[in-house]
């Protein structure tokens, strides 16, 4: 397995993926919205992405977004997105993505690293206690939408 930081020149298979991801989620189909979004996000510096090869394949992705704690003074990184084409699940792919963002967060001096995941999605809640993630008490989230 080779994990990449993307390149402009990995923005169609990133967008491919990103696309897949997309439609996981119950979306539709929206490859020219999909290379748009993450090439924005490139071309801004607004995330950060990396891509799973297998055997050449594009295998999966994973895209943080940072932002800071004003009390720790320090950034935090939001793993926002976590894909892995179905032919390459159970290798390894997911772990190996995540374990890039652990390091990377480490070096850049993070805080921390947070995500959020459906409740059940029982599959990536496994892979991320594994990896020593804990659902964060003490704390309520709230949210407003814009459409």
């Amino acid at each position: 397995m080779n994990i990449q930081l993307l390149t402009r020149e990995m923005l169609e298979e990133a967008s491919d993926l990103f696309n897949e991801y997309r439609k996981f989620y119950g979306q539709s189909s929206d490859k020219t919205g999909a290379k748009a979004f993450l090439s924005e996000r490139f071309e801004r510096g607004e995330s950060i992405v990396w891509l799973a090869y297998i055997n050449g394949q594009a295998a999966g992705f994973v895209q943080m977004y940072p932002f800071f704690s004003s009390v720790a003074m320090k950034r935090v990184y939001v793993l926002n997105d976590l894909f892995v084409m179905p032919e390459f699940r159970q290798q390894g792919v997911a772990q190996t993505l995540m374990e890039t963002c652990y390091t990377y967060c480490e070096q850049q001096q993070a805080r921390q690293i947070r995500l959020e995941t459906a409740n059940d999605n029982d599959s990536a809640q496994r892979l991320y206690e594994k990896m020593g993630m804990k659902v964060e008490q003490g704390v309520r989230h709230y949210i407003k939408n814009w459409e």
